[in-house]
C-alpha cells in the first residue's frame, strides 16, 4: 500500500478548513450535519469557540468535564467525509475522529433509537481504491473506542448493537435488491460516510469509530419525528463525548 501521509503534509494550508495550529482537539466528534455540530458546542461544550466556518462546515473546541474536546461536521458521503478527516489527521494533529451520525436500521431486531457501534463496514464505493491494496481492504474501527463505546452504552442504559453496517455511496440507490442482502449478511443498518472515516483512519494510523443512531428502518418504514430525533441523539453524543 502506498504511503497516504508525509511530513509535509503538516504544512500544506487547508482549503477547507481556517483553523490555526492548536485550535483544535486530539479527539474529534463528527456529525454530519454542521449545525449538529454547533449543537453539540452549546449544549455540551464549556467555553466552546468557533475555528471553522469555511463552506459553513462549522467546527468548535471546548471542554466537557475538564477534557478539550472539538465538534465538526463532515457533510454527507464518504467524499466530503474523507476530505475532512483526512485533513484533520494530516494537518492539524488528531488522533481520534468519532463519527456521530443516522442510519437507517436494515436487521430485523435494530429498532429506532437504538445506538449502532459500526465494528466494521462493508461498502459499495471504491475509494479504497487510491490505497493500491493487493486484496479487498476491510474498513474497521479502533477496538478500544469500540470497547469504550459498549462500556458506556451499558453504563448508561442505552439499547445498542455492535456490529457491522454498510456504507453506500447513493441514497437513492437503482439496484434491486441492495438492502436485502445486506440483512442476509447480517448487517445492522446503512448509512453513507463510516467506510470512508476508517479507511481514512487506518491510512493515517490514527484512531476512529462511528457511532449510529437508528432514525428509521428500511424494511418497516418507521421513522422518527424531528423533535424524536433530537432526544434519541442526546445517547449517542453522551457515548461519544464519554469516551473523548
Amino acid at each position: 500500500m502506498k504511503k497516504c501521509f508525509s511530513t509535509l503534509a503538516m504544512i500544506v494550508p487547508s482549503a477547507c478548513n481556517a483553523a490555526e495550529p492548536g485550535d483544535i482537539a486530539e479527539t474529534v466528534l463528527m456529525p454530519g450535519d454542521p449545525l449538529r455540530a454547533k449543537y453539540v458546542a452549546d449544549t455540551y461544550l464549556k467555553g466552546a469557540t468557533c475555528f471553522n466556518s469555511v463552506r459553513n462546515m462549522l467546527g468548535f473546541t471546548g471542554e466537557y468535564k475538564g477534557k478539550r474536546v472539538s465538534v465538526m461536521g463532515s457533510g454527507m458521503g464518504i467524499p466530503s467525509m474523507g476530505l475532512y478527516a483526512y485533513e484533520l489527521y494530516a494537518f492539524f494533529g488528531v488522533k481520534s475522529v468519532i463519527r456521530i451520525g443516522t442510519a437507517g436500521g436494515i436487521a430485523p431486531d435494530v429498532k429506532l433509537r437504538d445506538v449502532v457501534i459500526a465494528v466494521s463496514a462493508s461498502t459499495n464505493s471504491g475509494f479504497a481504491d487510491q490505497y493500491e491494496f493487493p486484496g479487498t481492504l476491510a474498513p474497521t474501527a479502533d477496538f478500544e473506542l469500540v470497547e469504550k463505546a459498549v462500556q458506556a452504552a451499558r453504563e448508561r442504559g442505552v439499547p445498542a448493537r455492535a456490529g457491522s453496517v454498510f456504507t453506500s455511496d447513493q441514497f437513492y440507490n437503482a439496484r434491486a435488491g441492495v438492502n436485502e442482502a445486506c440483512r442476509k449478511m447480517g448487517l445492522l443498518a446503512v448509512e453513507m460516510e463510516t467506510a470512508g472515516l476508517y479507511l481514512t483512519a487506518m491510512a493515517a494510523g490514527r484512531k476512529a469509530l462511528s457511532l449510529l443512531t437508528i432514525s428509521d428502518h428500511v424494511f418497516t418504514g418507521e421513522g422518527l419525528s424531528a423533535s424524536d430525533r433530537q432526544d434519541s441523539f442526546r445517547d449517542m453524543m453522551e457515548i461519544a463525548l464519554a469516551i473523548a
